[in-house]
């Protein structure tokens, strides 16, 4: 057996990457076993990973990234992710952004497609202000959801109806 050298970075990359989920998400816990019509996309074939640029302050805008790749075999997305934000026992639907249009996107085995939930920064407990707690997201045609906490700050809301002032991009396509 011959022995060869790791670099640190790798050894680092390494670490880091045994510290997500089974899944490769960040912890957040799925909604039980997902089902997919027509080889869609489930949720126990994906790893997640969730970043964000938080909003500094009330009034502000932020952005919270989700990318999945595919750890199964070949499947496809086909329409917007469903992403609800949660605060004690409210769940508000985020609604889908306008300007962005969903594409039927195929996923080889690694590859990986990502989707932008963007907001904007309520008042600390302001009546305007939804306190989230906990983001959610399902795949389209899929019956599981995967979430995570939110610790981005209050998300503003839009009229009286209680709507977050928020929207979700269509899935794009990621890498290469």
């Amino acid at each position: 057996m011959r022995a060869t050298r790791i670099t640190v970075a790798a050894f680092a990359a390494a670490l880091l990457l045994t510290a997500c989920d089974d899944s490769g998400g960040d912890g957040g816990s799925g909604g039980g076993t997902s089902k997919a019509a027509g080889g869609g996309c489930t949720l126990d074939s994906v790893g997640v990973q969730v970043d964000a640029s938080p909003a500094p302050a009330a009034g502000d805008s932020g952005n919270v990234t989700v990318t999945i790749t595919n750890r199964g075999s070949q499947c496809t997305l086909d329409g917007y992710p469903g992403v609800d934000l949660t605060a004690g026992k409210t769940s508000t639907k985020v609604p889908e952004d306008k300007a962005s249009a969903a594409e039927k996107l195929t996923l080889a085995k690694d590859a990986t497609a990502s989707f932008t939930i963007s907001y904007v920064r309520g008042e600390a407990g302001g009546a305007k202000s939804l306190a989230v707690k906990t983001g959610k997201f399902s795949l389209p045609g899929a019956d599981a959801d995967h979430s995570f906490a939110w610790s981005y700050g209050e998300v503003a809301l839009k009229g009286d109806a209680g709507t977050p002032d928020a929207s979700v991009t269509a899935f794009t396509q990621a890498g290469d």
